[in-house]
């Protein structure tokens, strides 16, 4: 799932985000604002992930995500 896809639906995704990430608060997602930059680098801070490690996960959590649509 692109940048474009992430930034376009994030309102939607903001509980989402909420439940997989609970370190994250509403504060942090409106400094995110669908940012993908900005959301590796909050789990960097929160979760001291590497940014290779937060870029993974994100795609990991967007990927079912998109595959629970399609089933739909």
């Amino acid at each position: 799932m692109n940048e474009d896809v992430l930034s376009s639906q994030w309102y939607q995704m903001r509980d989402q985000l909420k439940m997989w990430w609970s370190k994250l608060t509403e504060s942090d997602l409106d400094q995110i604002d669908g940012e993908r930059e900005r959301l590796i680098g909050k789990l960097q801070e929160k979760y001291g992930y590497t940014r290779d490690k937060a870029m993974s996960e994100i795609e990991r959590h967007l990927k079912a995500v998109k595959q629970t649509a399609q089933v739909r």
